[in-house]
């Protein structure tokens, strides 16, 4: 008797676990009969069904992220951009997301990423590069989560936002764009280097003439003093000659002598009865 009493409370208490369910805060549940839905509880709590002949489907109210993998689009000029782009989404009506996709989230997610990338493909045919990354992503966005609210509206849930992480260029084109900015980057410097090489001529120009006025200047003013030193020079020599004429010709005869005979292999051959020996010869001298 006391193996069936145990029995019976094993029984009972099978029975009465499979009897009793939890709804989260962040959950809704839908209890099924038979596949048929029953009732939706989205109040959180203590639940009752029917062992054997009701089942319980939860479901997360919170906030999904559908992480789209990244996908390869041409932009209107014919240019392949990689995208890679992620989507923000819940569930609003959990009846009807059961009755739409069986409560499958992987269906769920592969039909909002086929959703998100025709518009991606739309959205970036009809814009340049320079458009997709940094001029029209917000507009592109605000498009794509337009549109993907009226496909999805039979699912029973919610676009809550797009964002695109991120926008690279592939191979090809980033060769391309990086030969275009080393080209303008060539021309750039080219340019610079046009304007130092012809801002150099311009200085270079100018030093040169200032250089030549300053020679000019110094060459004229040289000349000046040395003029007004001759005059100076020749005034004092007339003061001199005017002074003692006789005196002043022997001074001079004896520069000319020693200028004559500066070396000691010098030899002059002269009449002795000329005018450079004047002063030693008396005759010469009358």
């Amino acid at each position: 008797m006391q193996k069936l009493f145990l029995a019976i409370g094993a029984v009972l208490i099978l029975a009465l676990s499979s009897a009793l369910y939890t709804v989260n805060e962040t959950q809704t549940a839908i209890k099924l009969r038979l596949g048929e839905i029953v009732t939706v509880e989205r109040a959180p709590g203590l639940k009752f069904k029917m062992p054997f002949v009701n089942n319980v489907v939860k479901f997360d109210d919170r906030i999904q992220t559908l992480d789209a993998p990244s996908e390869r689009f041409l932009t209107g000029e014919k240019k392949n951009v990689i995208v890679d782009s992620y989507v923000k989404w819940r569930i609003t009506d959990a009846e009807q997301f059961y009755k739409s996709t069986g409560g499958n989230l992987a269906r769920t997610n592969n039909r909002l990423a086929q959703i998100i990338k025709t518009g991606l493909k739309s959205e970036f045919s009809k814009r340049t590069i320079s458009d997709v990354v940094s001029g029209e992503r917000s507009e592109i966005m605000s498009n794509i989560a337009r549109l993907a609210k009226k496909d999805i509206s039979e699912f029973g849930i919610e676009i809550i936002d797009v964002r695109i992480k991120r926008i690279d260029l592939s191979q090809e084109v980033s060769n391309s764009v990086y030969r275009r900015m080393q080209a303008e980057r060539q021309r750039v410097a080219k340019e610079f280097r046009s304007k130092g090489a012809e801002e150099a001529e311009v200085i270079r120009a100018a030093a040169d003439k200032e250089r030549t006025i300053i020679l000019a200047n110094a060459y004229r003013d040289s000349e000046k003093i040395r003029g007004e030193g001759d005059a100076i020079s020749a005034n004092n020599y007339a003061k001199a000659y005017n002074q003692n004429s006789e005196f002043y010709s022997f001074y001079r005869s004896l520069e000319s002598y020693k200028k004559s005979f500066s070396g000691k292999s010098d030899v002059l051959v002269l009449n002795p009865n000329t005018e450079f020996f004047r002063h030693f010869n008396p005759e010469v001298k009358k």
